[in-house]
């Protein structure tokens, strides 16, 4: 099983009800298909890794970076997770907690951009 192992379910509960101030604000706009009617998970694991957003019909991960993804040490690990993704053929976008404070509508445009492979149109997903 790759996708939401049953080891990681109560990991995956844990990191739900903790998530940061960043993670609910953009959880606001991605949750109920609201971001161009595509569904978001969040919390969602695929292997050994949470991811805090997973757009499944997309494979599509967002992540948010806070203060602790800046040591040598938590760059390498990001770096081979997200090798890792892409080898499943899971594109993963990143952002700064601060983009999502500071301009949470431009969060939500580079998404759809990914998305739709750098189109700003948003057709209904299939």
């Amino acid at each position: 099983m790759l996708h939401n192992r049953p080891a990681l379910k109560s990991r995956r509960k844990e990191l739900r009800n903790g998530s940061t101030p960043a993670e609910i604000k953009l959880w606001s706009m991605l949750q109920h298909s609201n971001l161009g009617g595509y569904k978001f998970r969040r919390q969602h694991s695929v292997g050994a890794y949470i991811l805090d957003f997973y757009c499944p019909s997309e494979k599509l991960a967002v992540e948010l970076d806070g203060d602790s993804h800046f040591s040598d040490e938590a760059i390498e690990y990001d770096c081979v997770r997200t090798a890792y993704l892409s080898a499943l053929n899971i594109k993963v976008v990143r952002f700064l907690n601060t983009d999502v404070y500071d301009n949470l509508n431009a969060v939500c445009e580079r998404i759809l951009e990914e998305i739709n492979g750098g189109n700003l149109t948003t057709p209904s997903p299939s």
